[in-house]
């Protein structure tokens, strides 16, 4: 079957999809970690160093991540991305359209969130944890009641990363060892579409 398989993304789509992925989800555990640090700290158990340290380069990463995302939208709006498989549903279509809306939201929106919950302190942020190399602090109320609303949101875009996740590679699959329409091919060079089965 070869309907889509001579159809990919480009390179630099390919490589930009994967290291922004692998840097979400990454975060998503991260920030999990940050909260355990946050807790030890307080309760007296914990580093200082080692705290402020993980903290500076979550939202090191998270910026880095900013730039990224905004490079890989700068790219999808001026490089067309293959037609999706002529047989896909209605509702598929729509499910696929809508999952890459959302990603595009949360790739965005995640890293601005942390930019937002760290303006809404007092606190200095150090860029690859680095004295002197602050992360600028936007116009946001610095109150504690902001603070933990947008850490709130913040937070809840991590959830939002990983349920993404999870409809996204399920249907990748689905198309790839179901339907065997080649989609997953286009974002994964050199794998190849499954047999078809002796039932088809």
């Amino acid at each position: 079957m070869s309907a889509t398989t001579s159809q990919r993304y480009t390179t630099v789509a390919i490589i930009l999809h994967w290291v922004i992925a692998a840097m979400l989800v990454s975060m998503v555990f991260v920030g999990w970690w940050m909260e355990d640090l946050r807790h030890a700290l307080l309760d007296g158990t914990g580093s200082v160093t080692l705290t402020q340290a993980v903290y500076n380069w979550h939202k090191t990463a998270g910026l880095i991540i900013l730039v990224l995302s905004l490079a890989r939208l700068a790219w999808r709006l001026t490089h067309k991305a293959p037609p999706l498989p002529e047989g896909m549903k209605p509702w598929e279509r729509f499910a696929a359209q809508f999952t890459h809306i959302a990603f595009y939201g949360v790739m965005l929106g995640a890293p601005i969130m942390g930019w937002i919950t760290a303006s809404a302190s007092s606190f200095p942020s150090k860029l690859f944890n680095l004295d002197g190399f602050l992360l600028p602090h936007l116009p946001v109320p610095q109150t504690e009641s902001f603070a933990s609303l947008a850490g709130s949101v913040h937070g809840a875009a991590g959830w939002a990363i990983l349920i993404l996740l999870a409809l996204h590679a399920g249907a990748a699959l689905k198309h790839h060892i179901l339907d065997r329409d080649g989609v997953l091919t286009r974002m994964i060079p050199g794998l190849n579409i499954p047999p078809q089965t002796g039932r088809d």
